[in-house]
């Protein structure tokens, strides 16, 4: 059963519910793609069955319960921890973290917002949402206002084309390819600016600037494990 005909069963048996399940899983694994599942609910909604109302609130549940718990996966790791983590990577220092820090501060909530309405970034945007602490309300109205855009012009699309819905599939497969080479050169950009960094670094004998915030965590740690041993 490929990706359409399990859609369409789980709305045909839950209704909006099915909807909900579906833009939840989504978020969750964003390969389940949302351009896919949101003309199908606007088909159902013009079959007489459902409302458009009912489908676009129920969809909205979906993309906001998603990300909270995208979002939870976030302050469960805390800035704390992704600090550590940024410390100990061999190629990123603290003070990226202490930019992406103050990126977040000045540039969060647009972020959340545009964020909701780029494939393959639109799941993902809610871990650093979390990650940075950023309050809950504003992080659901955020999401629900960026979701609302997202989902009303997708199901809007399904229900004026009805069962001719799967002529915007290529389209949206063109602009999802597009958007996820994108992210692909923006990453490989920034490892590469990583590398020639470190390489600089060395070449000019200059210090680790993580060497004394190293020093500190495995400080940390032995004093932590022999406090287990104790």
């Amino acid at each position: 059963m490929n990706v359409v005909d399990w859609a369409v069963s789980t709305m045909n048996a839950m209704g909006g519910f099915g909807v909900a399940l579906l833009i939840f899983l989504e978020n969750v694994f964003p390969p389940i793609p949302s351009e896919v599942i949101l003309p199908l609910a606007g088909v159902a909604a013009a079959g007489g069955e459902h409302s458009f109302l009912e489908m676009l609130l129920f969809s909205l549940l979906g993309s906001l319960t998603g990300a909270w718990l995208l979002y939870g996966l976030g302050r469960a790791l805390g800035p704390e921890r992704l600090r550590r983590i940024f410390i100990r990577l061999p190629l990123v220092h603290v003070e990226d973290y202490d930019r992406t820090v103050e990126w977040m501060e000045k540039h969060g909530t647009k972020g959340i917002f545009f964020g909701r309405m780029v494939p393959g970034v639109r799941s993902l945007i809610s871990i650093p949402a979390g990650l940075y602490a950023m309050p809950l309300l504003p992080f659901s109205l955020l999401t629900l206002a960026g979701s609302a855009i997202w989902n009303t012009l997708f199901i809007t699309l399904g229900y004026q084309l009805g069962s001719r819905w799967h002529i915007i599939e290529p389209y949206t497969d063109v602009v999802s390819n597009i958007v996820y080479v994108l992210i692909a050169v923006a990453v490989v950009w920034w490892l590469v600016k990583l590398v020639r960094r470190e390489r600089r670094r060395r070449a000019l004998g200059l210090p680790d600037p993580d060497a004394e915030e190293n020093r500190a965590l495995d400080a940390a740690d032995r004093r932590a494990a022999a406090g287990d041993e104790g």
